[in-house]
């Protein structure tokens, strides 16, 4: 086997086209656990993992969009119903809430803060909510 420098240069490599550990290892012929050993011996080299494995899944992620967008081309309704309800907002799932407040208090800015991000994560817009009544 190779130095364990040019074994990490090819597995780093491997995990920017593969990002998925034990596959890599495979390729290149090492254990998983010779991985993660060399990771916690080696914060930069962890870092560096963790990088590839990012830059391997944002590959994967533009190759998925772009089968995606050949299936909507041919006119894959799965894939078009998909594609708008991810990508356009008179599609995407509803969330409607009805209820009644029996008392009322004040919430601090910190529960505020984090009342107004759980909306923006469902999606749902308060102001436009309040400009229609």
């Amino acid at each position: 086997m190779k130095n364990n420098h040019q074994t990490k240069e090819l597995l780093l490599k491997q995990l920017t086209k593969t990002p998925i550990i034990q596959i890599a290892c495979e390729k290149i012929g090492i254990a998983r656990a010779t991985l993660y050993r060399w990771k916690n011996e080696d914060s930069d080299f962890a870092n560096k993992v963790d990088a590839a494995v990012q830059e391997g899944c944002l590959l994967v992620n533009d190759l998925a969009e772009s089968q995606l967008i050949s299936a909507v081309k041919d006119r894959n309704m799965q894939a078009i119903m998909y594609w708008l309800k991810h990508h356009h907002n008179n599609y995407r799932n509803r969330l409607e809430i009805e209820g009644t407040v029996n008392s009322i208090q004040e919430l601090s800015d910190e529960q505020k803060e984090l009342f107004n991000k759980a909306l923006q994560l469902m999606g749902i817009n308060l102001e436009s909510y309040e400009n229609k009544e």
